[in-house]
């Protein structure tokens, strides 16, 4: 954190591009949750604005720069700045989605020794099975993923119209996850400080 009176960062990071989508919804969602639940300096990015190309620097991630392409440098200080990170993940075929493997392979140092909630959504298993996908890929970058996450089954949560319907479950989990996601980040951020 930048500074110890200042609220650490927290990037939701909407992890689905396809056109049709409901992750962006539905990190609106979760954004407001987390704005209101006062913890939190939050941010959106929505790898679909981000549109980074398919991985494309020519040197490796870990000797962390410098990096050629301005949206590599852009996303490196967006991530650089953050403190901790939900990522709104759909399921696409008992997987997360290929933009946000992508997203996550451009950069390494900028993830190390911080906490990663989670927000998955799906059909059958609301996204359960995509989020246990992530989790190695997390500790490989030294990142912290989190137990508690928020799994929404999009039958039950999206209403006939495409809306968004939010139910007191949702809610709840959202709030405890960010209540562990704070204490995380605080304990995270000493450690940080300390490499």
């Amino acid at each position: 954190m930048s500074t110890e009176s200042a609220a650490p960062r927290l990037n939701v990071v909407v992890a689905s591009t396809r056109p049709g989508r409901v992750g962006h919804l539905i990190g609106g969602w979760f954004a407001g949750v987390a704005a209101a639940h006062g913890g939190f300096d939050v941010h959106v990015v929505d790898l679909a604005e981000l549109d980074l190309p398919f991985h494309d620097e020519p040197g490796q991630p870990v000797d962390g720069g410098p990096y050629a392409h301005e949206h590599t440098r852009r996303w490196s200080e967006t991530t650089d700045a953050a403190d901790a990170f939900v990522f709104v993940m759909p399921e696409y075929n008992r997987g997360y989605s290929a933009p946000l493997k992508n997203a996550l392979d451009y950069l390494y140092r900028e993830w190390h020794h911080k906490p990663a909630g989670f927000v998955s959504y799906g059909m059958s298993s609301a996204g359960m099975r995509a989020v246990e996908q992530l989790k190695p890929v997390l500790g490989a970058l030294r990142m912290l993923p989190l137990a508690e996450s928020v799994n929404i089954h999009l039958r039950q949560a999206v209403d006939t119209d495409g809306a968004l319907v939010p139910n007191p479950a949702m809610d709840a989990a959202a709030r405890g996850m960010l209540d562990e996601l704070r204490l995380m980040a605080e304990l995270m951020s000493a450690a940080r400080v300390a490499a």
